[in-house]
């Protein structure tokens, strides 16, 4: 079976981060997040399992620009059951805003 699923979330609904855990037995994931190229978008990420904290991603998202987005695509074939893929991301072109005050620093 393939599932595939997109939506679209403005930043003030949304936080510096994505999550997917792996529940079934999956045999490829893949994330693509797209961002305004204007902002200068970094992403990286992290791998937990129920026995081992976060390292780093076993490789690094890939990174192209298209049509003024930047696109980050991750992927990994044959997941673990139960880990949990997080990609992460700053915008280095504007001020982070600080989720607890609502204001910029």
């Amino acid at each position: 079976m393939w599932i595939e699923y997109a939506y679209t979330v403005s930043d003030t609904k949304w936080g510096r981060w994505f999550q997917r855990a792996v529940r079934l037995q999956t045999e490829h994931l893949e994330v693509t997040l797209v961002f305004p190229a204007a902002l200068d978008p970094v992403v990286w990420g992290t791998e937990t399992s129920m026995t081992a904290e976060a390292s780093p991603l076993p490789s690094a998202p890939g990174r192209q620009e298209e049509d003024g987005m930047r696109l980050f695509t991750w992927s990994t074939g044959r997941p673990a059951q139960h880990a949990r893929y997080r990609l992460e991301w700053r915008f280095r072109a504007r001020p982070e805003q600080d989720v607890n005050q609502g204001e910029f620093k």
